[in-house]
């Protein structure tokens, strides 16, 4: 190969990179920032630990769920003083608990949330937590791996000021990917923070970026393949795309009622997945391996305590009404077939 031929392809690669920043923005419906790693989704919760904080700075971590625990984790791991704000599982953090967290310590920097707990198919009110900590010096830093493309997310206008996202769930690409929105308020975080980071380096990947580059090695193939399907997105629009999760959310737990089985998370139900409890007697395990046995489909079960007690369907990205009736038919069989009588 000719070292124009690589000239070329290198200046192809750039435009790419920075097509996927600005639709990035474009679909998030935010003008802030956006950086981009190869990493799963966790390791962008990760970088917006590292980046923003020193240790011992005093945070509010609401947890709901299995994703919520793991920002319990990392927030730990890096000795932040945490306040973590429980719900059952199938539950939600209020947002008057976190108002009434943020008033009993002024001194709080952050407060980390799921806009979308998907281990229990439960959605967190960000809107009402965003405008909260917007009154405060504190940041609200979001996990939206799972919320973006299947919720309402005005990131500037509710004050969301790190949204986290990732490419292998509503952007319908294998996973790999992982991309933030930072706020200038977030920003601001960052010239004080003192905690050690190397790869996840946020102000290294801005400036990458700015070039059309990656800091690193870049995942070459996801980033195409992103590409692509932000062109896909922006051309059915992300509203459509949310409306269609919301409508299969919608339809599915109107359907399981008529079954007669029961929503995990009735009270906050969220759009990407919806989590159902498995008929009394029944491990949800039995109906995750019907699936695959019997129909070559993949559910998932339960997480952590959960596991054999719910069972969820997934509507994010590229599902539809075929996939959803699919999903019954198949269900009312295997119901059938394991004692739990279904017309």
């Amino acid at each position: 190969m000719m070292a124009s031929d690589i000239h070329h392809r290198t200046e192809d690669f750039r435009k790419v990179y920075r097509s996927c920043l600005a639709d990035l923005k474009e679909v998030m419906g935010t003008s802030n920032d956006v950086v981009m790693f190869a990493a799963s989704g966790t390791g962008a919760m990760d970088a917006a630990v590292s980046n923003l904080f020193s240790k011992g700075d005093k945070v509010i971590v609401c947890v709901a769920g299995k994703f919520g625990e793991r920002w319990a984790e990392i927030a730990n791991a890096y000795g932040l003083d945490a306040t973590v704000l429980t719900a059952p599982y199938g539950e939600v953090v209020s947002s008057d608990a976190v108002r009434a967290a943020l008033d009993r310590e002024p001194e709080t920097k952050a407060v980390f949330v799921q806009a979308s707990e998907s281990s229990t198919g439960a959605a967190h009110d960000v809107r009402s937590m965003g405008q909260a900590v917007a009154r405060t010096g504190a940041i609200m830093v979001v996990d939206a791996i799972t919320g973006i493309g299947t919720m309402p997310l005005d990131i500037d206008g509710w004050g969301l000021d790190v949204v986290i996202g990732g490419s292998q769930k509503a952007f319908m690409v294998p996973p790999g990917l992982a991309f933030l929105s930072i706020s200038p308020k977030a920003w601001s975080f960052a010239n004080s923070a003192s905690l050690p980071h190397y790869y996840f380096n946020l102000k290294k990947e801005k400036k990458s970026g700015d070039a059309g580059e990656s800091s690193w090695t870049p995942a070459t193939a996801l980033i195409l393949s992103l590409a692509e399907a932000l062109k896909y997105v922006k051309q059915i629009g992300m509203g459509h795309l949310v409306e269609n999760a919301q409508l299969l959310a919608r339809a599915t737990r109107a359907a399981a009622q008529k079954l007669g089985l029961e929503v995990f998370a009735a009270s906050s139900p969220g759009a990407a997945v919806t989590a159902l409890k498995s008929p009394t007697g029944m491990d949800s395990g039995v109906i995750v391996k019907e699936f695959r046995n019997r129909f070559g489909a993949i559910i998932a079960n339960g997480q952590g305590s959960m596991k054999g007690q719910i069972f969820r369907i997934a509507h994010l990205g590229y599902f539809d009404f075929a996939d959803l009736f699919s999903v019954f038919a198949s269900l009312e069989v295997i119901l059938n077939a394991n004692g739990y009588r279904v017309t």
